[in-house]
């Protein structure tokens, strides 16, 4: 019988060694699965490339990994809000500053592409976006009838960690809001993905057309009782 979910969070983390990419799904401060990180912080792994929309929003999460000396490096957009010294932003900023913690910066579409690349089984592609700017230094740049792009690299994870609405024991997810922003993407890239949902519902309850991520993709999966939205 395939049944995939948890009843510990330190369970649904195992596994993750010192060096891997996690792939931390969310937007800002929604969406984020912040028990699975606080898990991970007690598992205790280190020198972790974390992939997000941000370097850490709030106080807890990513920022705890950052500020316990976890993360290596962080790949992301956002690196920093509009005011940079709030107790959200300290976290990473002190890290970067100190030489603790390295930064890749990623436009969001192309993130979101490079791990949607990764899923497929594709290789690098060429985007427009970067072309000309200091994002774009360093990589392959190519002009092709008239117009200028950039090449990017497929952006695999070892884990992958997001929040859903609901889930079934075989790992079909069905998110909702902010969830769905990188959860599909990542749990395609990952090696490991693991949903931290709201409800874990009985095979047949989720309606083949409302499920967002086919549990095909999702190795893990673990119920708490927060809402999610």
């Amino acid at each position: 019988m395939i049944d995939k979910t948890m009843s510990k969070f330190e369970d649904a983390v195992a596994g993750v060694s010192d060096g891997d990419t996690i792939l931390i799904g969310g937007f800002g401060a929604s969406a984020v699965p912040t028990k699975l990180l606080q898990a991970l912080l007690q598992l205790g792994a280190r020198d972790l490339t974390v992939v997000n929309n941000n370097a850490g929003n709030g106080p807890l999460g990513l920022s705890e990994l950052i500020a316990a000396g976890r993360v290596r490096k962080v790949i992301c957009s956002y690196a920093r809000s509009s005011n940079p010294t709030a107790p959200n932003q300290v976290a990473f900023a002190e890290a970067w500053r100190a030489g603790a913690v390295e930064l890749e910066c990623v436009p969001q579409g192309t993130m979101s592409e490079r791990m949607r690349a990764a899923g497929a089984g594709l290789g690098p592609f060429f985007t427009p976006t970067s072309y000309g700017t200091r994002l774009g230094e360093g990589k392959e740049q190519r002009v092709i009838h008239g117009k200028g792009y950039v090449l990017e690299e497929p952006l695999h994870g070892d884990f992958a960690f997001v929040r859903a609405h609901r889930a079934d024991r075989w790992g079909n997810l069905v998110y909702r809001n902010a969830d769905r922003c990188f959860g599909p993407v990542m749990c395609m890239a990952a090696r490991i993905a693991v949903a931290q949902v709201e409800e874990v519902v009985p095979l047949g309850a989720l309606h083949p057309e409302y499920i967002h991520t086919s549990g095909i993709f999702v190795q893990r999966v673990i119920e708490t009782m927060e809402d999610v939205a």
